[in-house]
Formats: structure tokens, sequence, C-alpha cells
């Protein structure tokens, strides 16, 4: 007799009645990827590159595959779920749900998932080049007035600290006495700025809203495929969508280490083939 501590419908078994699971896990998971190739069918956009340069990009809809989902949940609501679950590591993204029911002492498990990645693009917006040319325009300005700054500041230091009875003092020796004089510092930086009408405060302030600007023309777009993987694969960072149905014992509430498919009475066993039949009819549906 084979003694089983987890059973993944769809792999090959000896038993007769694993052997029939498998055969509808099957048809479930050929059904279930048509359904998922219809949704990330790819269609064209309009997008804009880092150099503005605009092109035509692939995507999908992946809300299209949450409703999905949520039609079949609809479609079964005496099994038990938490929902639709979507997940985000930076570009790589996921929505699944997990759903499971209880037929006398054993449980199906039904994992749905899709896994696909996320690209950013701008809109192909004019607004777009005009932002870009005014951040270049004011870190290029910046640069160069905090090099005129930095210059008038290091004369001012050294005209400075000669009326102190400072002279000709190396790099080491110059960085020490300003480090011990907090009053003489701020005295520096004070008349430095004032012989500037750069103001840097503003113009940092003008660089943050231009990058919110442009944060704001940013789209994405979606690429999957619905070859089906397994959750090892799905673990490791692929595209592709998942199907999968487990069968659990389950004893005093809880799930037991080990037991015998064959010890399933007959009741039991159509019981779960009729409730696999019926899922099959939702995705055909």
């Amino acid at each position: 007799m084979p003694i089983l501590d987890f059973v993944r419908l769809g792999n090959k078994s000896s038993d007769e009645f694993l052997e029939v699971l498998a055969a509808k896990s099957q048809q479930l998971s050929q059904i279930y990827q048509k359904n998922i190739d219809g949704l990330v069918k790819p269609r064209q956009i309009k997008v804009m590159l880092g150099d503005t340069t605009v092109t035509d990009q692939n995507t999908f809809d992946p809300e299209a595959v949450s409703n999905f989902y949520n039609s079949i949940l609809n479609k079964i609501p005496h099994w038990k779920s938490q929902g639709i679950t979507s997940t985000a590591d930076e570009d790589l993204r996921r929505v699944f749900v997990k759903t499971e029911i209880q037929i006398k002492n054993y449980t199906i498990l039904w994992h749905m998932a899709l896994q696909y990645h996320a690209l950013l693009y701008y809109k192909p917006d004019i607004q777009v080049q005009i932002i870009q040319k005014e951040l270049a325009e004011i870190m290029d300005n910046t640069i160069n007035k905090e090099k005129e700054l930095a210059d008038l500041t290091d004369s001012m230091i050294r005209e400075k600290l000669e009326t102190m009875g400072y002279k000709n003092l190396d790099e080491q020796k110059l960085f020490e006495v300003l480090f011990e004089n907090d009053q003489l510092r701020d005295q520096i930086a004070t008349e430095a700025g004032k012989k500037t009408d750069y103001d840097f405060k503003a113009k940092d302030q003008r660089k943050k809203e231009l990058f919110k600007q442009l944060d704001n023309l940013l789209i994405e777009a979606y690429t999957t495929t619905s070859v089906l993987i397994d959750e090892n694969r799905l673990v490791t960072g692929e595209e592709g969508c998942i199907c999968t149905l487990d069968l659990d014992y389950i004893k005093n509430k809880k799930k037991e280490s080990i037991f015998d498919p064959k010890r399933i009475s007959q009741q039991t066993k159509q019981e779960i083939i009729q409730e696999l039949d019926k899922i099959i009819k939702v995705l055909q549906n």
C-alpha cells in the first residue's frame, strides 16, 4: 500500500484513484492555461524611452487576470479563500489565489497564480522633453555655480585666516583650523552666500518638483507568458502561470504527516471526483 504524506494531483501514481485525479488535474491545468493565454495576449502601446525616443511596447492587463480569478471564486462560494493576492518585488509581480474545500477528512487545495514583470517607461508626452531640458539646465548651472562658490570660499577663508595671523597653511592645517572653529565656518559661509545671486535652495526645491512631475509621467508595461511552471520556477522569478491541486488528509483538524489513499472510502472518492468535475466545468464556462 502506498503511504503518502502529500499528494500533488497531476503526478504519476500506481494508485488507481490517484491516477483518475491526476488525469482530471491535467485537464484542469490545460483549460486554465488556455484561459490565461487569452488574458495575457500582448497588445502594443506607445511608450517613450529615457532619451525621449517613442517606440512600441507589448503589454497586457494584469487586472483582467485578477478579475478572472475573482469570477472563479464567485462561482465556487463553498470553497474557502482569502481572496486575490498581489505581490511586487521591484519589477517582479505576482497575482494569485489559494482556495480549498474539505471533503470528509480530506482537503483539496487549489492554487492559481500568474507571475510577470513590470517595465517602466514614460508616456509619449512632450512634457517629458521639456522637464528633462529644465532639469539638465539646473544641474549644469548648479555645478558651475558650486565651483565658482567653492573657489570664492577658498579665497575668503585664506584671507580671513591671514588677518587672524594664519599664513601659508597647508590643506591639512587649514582643515584643522576650520574644524575647531564653528563660528568662523558659519561666518565664512554666510559671507560667501551673500556674494552669489544663485539661490541653491530654490533650485534644489525646483529640481525635486521636476523629478516628481517626471514620476507622474511614468507608465508600466507588463510581460509574461502562459507557459505552465511549477512552484520552484515561480520562486526563482520565472514568468508563467501555475495551476496545482493538492490533496491532504485531515485528522482532528490537523494535517496528518502520512495517509494511505487506499483507505479513502468509495463515497469520499466519488465526492472528491465530483468536486474536481465542478471546477473543471467552472473553468470551461
